[in-house]
C-alpha cells in the first residue's frame, strides 16, 4: 500500500501543476512534463474512470439536472425547456478538459514513451489500448452533449476543433485498432493492479468485449446519416460474438457513500428522481401483467379497472400537451402495467415498503400524501386529494393559473419516485448492459445488417437480461408474448405489429362532481417518427423496451436515442403559459410534434468564448449551425 500511495502521490502532484492555468488553456499543454519512468499509466487510467463516474457536485448537474429531464426519464425543466446554466455547464467542461480526458491522455503518452524506451512492463500494452477504448468512451460523451470537439487535444500543439463526423470516424476506428490490439495471451495482473480498476480489475477479455459493445453504440448513432458506414462497423463489431452479452460483462463501477468521485450519482436528497410522464406512458398497459400478480394482497384493493382513465380536474390539471393521460389524476393503480414499474418507482404512501425513499430526511415532505387544489385566490380549498396508493406522472412546461392552483402535481410526496437502491451509495453505476447490445443487435437485425443473432432473438434477450435486473423475471414468458397495447400504443410481441385503433374507450370521474363519463382515449401521434402513422413497427418496440431497460442508469443514451430516431413517444411540454426559451412550441401546435420542441446539445460555456474565441469560432463553425441548445448535432434528426 505505501508504494500505491506514493505512486498516487506523484501522479496527484504532477496533475495538480497541469491546473494551475485556464481550464481552456490547458488542452494545449504537455501533460507529462515529468519522466515517463517516474509514473505509471495505470494511475491515470484510474483518475480518469473516477472522474467521469462524477462526484456530487457534477453527477447532480449533468445527471440529475441536465440527462434525467432531457433523456426523458424526469420531468422536463431546464435544460429540456431550453434554458440551460451556463455554471453546469462550464462545471462539466472544465473536469471533462482540466481531468478526465487529460489523465487519460496522459496515461497513453506515458504508455508509448515507455514502450519506445524498452522501460514498459508487461501489462503496458494492454493497458495503452484499454486507456484508448476509455477515451474514446469519454470523447463521445463530450461530442454527445456539445458536438464539435479536439481529437488532437493535450499534446502540447494548439487543438484543432473537429467536427462531429470526423470524431465519430476517430472514435471508431480507436475501437477497432484497440479492441484488435489487446493481448488475451498476457498473465492475469496482481491484486494491486487490479484496485486501480474500478470497472473490470483489468480484465481484459471483458474490456475487449466493452470496446466491441461501445463500438457498436456508436456506429449504431450513424444509422439516420451515414448508413453505410454504420453498417460496416456494426457489423464489423458485433460478428466475432466478443461484446457485452451477459451480465457478468456489465461495465459498472461502484459506488460508496461520502463525497467523491465514487459518491452515488443519485444520492443527493434534495433532488426527487420523480417518474416521467413518458415512461409512465410507455409502461401502462404495457406486457399485460395485471398488477394483482406483482403486487402484495394489501395493495390489491387499490387496483383500478382496465381502461379507467381517473379523475378529471379541467381547472387544475394542465391540458395543454400531446400527453394521452394530461388533465387526469389517477386515483389508485393501473390495472395492467409493465412489471419493472414497481421495481423501479415506490408507490406514494407505501412506507412499508423496504425501498421506499423518504428523502429529503430532514422534512415529511416525502411521506405527507394529502394534498389540495385551491381555488384562484389560493385561499379556498376545492378538494382535498390523498395520493398515497396512486400512480401519476406530470409533464413539465408552464402549467400557468392551474399549476398555481394545484397544490397537488408538484408535491413528492404525490408521485411515485426512484426507489432507495438508487438513491443510497450502495448500487453499481452502469455504463453499458448486456441488454443494450442486444437491443442494439435487434435494432440492427431490423435494418437488414448481417448479425449474430436475429432480430427477434436479440429483442428478447435484451428484454430478459432487463426483466432479471430488476429481479422481475417470473413475468418474461407471458410478457414476451402480450399484444396488449401501451398508453402510447405499442405492444411487446415481437410477432404483433398491427396498428392500434385510432382510439379506445375509457371511463373516467369527474374530480369536482363524482360524475361518471367516458371518452375516446387517441393514441399520440409521434410527428417525429414515419409522420406520425407508425406506434407498433418493430423499430418503435425496440426502442421503447431500450428506453424502459437503461433506466435509471443511461439518461444520456435515452436522449441520443431520442435525437437520432424521435423514439420512443416523448410528450411535449406543456404550454399552458408560453415558455420563453422555447418559443417555437404554443397553444396552437401542442398536439404536433417537432426537434424544436426538445433540446438537442448543451451550448458550449460562456468561459471558453471569452477565453479562446478562436477555438469558440472554430467550434461554432464546426456545429453548422448557431450555439443553440436547438441545433442538432450531425448524427441527430435535422428537422
Amino acid at each position: 500500500m505505501r508504494k500505491i500511495f506514493n505512486k498516487t502521490s506523484l501522479v496527484g502532484g504532477l496533475l495538480l501543476a497541469f491546473l494551475s492555468c485556464s481550464d481552456f488553456e490547458e488542452i494545449n499543454i504537455d501533460p507529462v512534463a515529468a519522466s515517463a519512468d517516474q509514473v505509471q499509466i495505470e494511475y491515470f487510467i484510474n483518475n480518469s474512470i473516477g472522474g467521469a463516474q462524477m462526484d456530487p457536485h457534477i453527477s447532480e448537474r449533468m445527471y440529475a439536472l441536465y440527462w434525467d429531464r432531457v433523456g426523458g426519464m424526469t420531468r422536463p425543466a431546464g435544460l429540456a425547456l431550453g434554458s440551460p446554466n451556463d455554471d453546469w455547464s462550464s462545471d462539466y467542461y472544465n473536469g471533462y478538459v482540466s481531468s478526465w480526458l487529460k489523465n487519460i491522455n496522459a496515461g497513453i503518452v506515458v504508455a508509448d514513451q515507455q514502450l519506445a524506451k524498452g522501460t514498459a512492463g508487461e501489462h503496458v500494452p494492454n493497458l495503452k489500448q484499454v486507456a484508448r477504448i476509455w477515451r474514446a468512451y469519454l470523447m463521445s460523451e463530450m461530442s454527445d452533449n456539445f458536438g464539435p470537439i479536439p481529437i488532437d487535444g493535450f499534446e502540447g500543439v494548439n487543438p484543432e476543433y473537429t467536427d462531429v463526423k470526423s470524431v465519430y470516424y476517430y472514435m471508431l476506428q480507436e475501437l477497432k485498432e484497440a479492441t484488435n490490439a489487446l493481448d488475451m495471451e498476457v498473465s492475469s495482473p496482481d491484486d494491486a493492479l487490479k484496485k486501480l480498476d474500478p470497472a473490470y480489475k483489468y480484465d481484459y477479455a471483458k474490456w475487449k468485449k466493452y470496446g466491441n459493445s461501445l463500438r457498436m453504440r456508436l456506429a449504431m448513432r450513424l444509422s439516420e446519416v451515414d448508413a453505410s458506414k454504420a453498417q460496416q462497423e456494426f457489423e464489423d463489431a458485433a460478428n466475432g460474438g466478443i461484446f457485452i452479452s451477459a451480465a457478468d460483462d456489465n461495465f459498472a463501477v461502484a459506488e460508496k457513500a461520502g463525497w467523491d468521485n465514487y459518491s452515488g450519482v443519485m444520492t443527493r436528497e434534495w433532488n426527487d428522481f420523480r417518474m416521467s410522464a413518458t415512461i409512465n406512458n410507455l409502461m401502462i398497459g404495457l406486457g399485460g401483467i395485471p398488477s394483482e400478480d406483482v403486487l402484495a394482497a394489501d395493495k390489491h384493493s387499490y387496483i383500478k379497472p382496465a381502461n379507467y382513465m381517473g379523475l378529471k380536474f379541467d381547472e387544475h390539471f394542465a391540458s395543454k400537451t400531446n400527453d394521452p393521460s394530461a388533465g387526469f389524476f389517477f386515483d389508485g393503480l393501473q390495472n395492467t402495467i409493465d412489471p419493472r414499474a414497481y421495481e423501479l418507482y415506490a408507490i406514494p404512501g407505501d412506507f412499508n415498503n423496504p425501498e421506499f425513499n423518504g428523502y429529503p430526511s430532514w422534512d415529511d415532505s416525502a411521506e405527507t400524501t394529502v394534498r389540495t387544489l385551491v381555488d384562484a385566490s389560493g385561499e379556498n380549498v376545492i378538494k382535498t386529494i390523498d395520493a398515497a396508493f396512486t400512480w401519476n406522472a406530470y409533464g413539465g412546461g408552464d402549467w400557468g393559473d392551474k399549476g398555481s392552483k394545484n397544490r397537488v402535481y408538484g408535491w413528492i410526496g404525490t408521485l411515485p419516485r426512484l426507489v432507495n437502491k438508487y438513491r443510497d451509495n450502495s448500487n453499481e453505476r452502469i455504463f453499458f448492459a448486456s441488454w443494450e447490445s442486444h437491443f442494439l443487435i435487434a435494432e440492427a437485425a431490423v435494418r437488414g445488417w448481417a448479425v449474430p443473432l436475429s432480430g427477434q432473438a436479440a429483442y428478447e434477450q435484451g428484454i430478459a437480461d432487463s426483466f432479471a435486473y430488476n429481479g422481475v423475471s417470473a413475468q418474461l414468458s407471458e410478457y414476451l408474448t402480450s399484444e396488449d397495447y401501451s398508453r402510447v400504443g405499442t405492444s411487446v410481441s415481437w410477432g404483433h405489429t398491427t396498428e392500434p385503433s385510432s382510439t379506445v374507450a375509457m371511463t373516467y370521474k369527474d374530480g369536482y362532481t363524482g360524475a361518471a363519463g367516458t371518452i375516446n382515449l387517441k393514441y399520440p401521434a409521434n410527428g417525429l417518427y414515419k409522420d406520425g402513422n407508425v406506434n407498433n413497427d418493430l423499430l418503435t418496440k425496440v426502442i421503447t423496451q431500450k428506453f424502459i431497460a437503461q433506466n435509471p442508469w443511461l439518461p444520456l443514451e435515452t436522449w441520443n436515442d431520442h435525437r437520432r430516431l424521435g423514439l420512443p413517444f416523448f410528450e411535449n411540454p406543456t404550454v399552458e403559459k408560453p415558455l420563453t426559451n422555447m418559443p417555437a412550441l404554443t397553444d396552437g401546435n401542442y398536439m404536433t410534434s417537432s426537434i424544436k420542441f426538445f433540446a438537442q446539445r448543451l451550448k458550449y460555456p460562456s468561459n471558453f468564448g471569452s477565453n479562446i474565441p478562436g477555438g469558440y469560432g472554430q467550434a461554432v463553425e464546426k456545429l453548422g449551425g448557431p450555439d443553440s441548445v436547438f441545433t442538432p448535432l450531425w448524427w441527430a434528426q435535422q428537422e
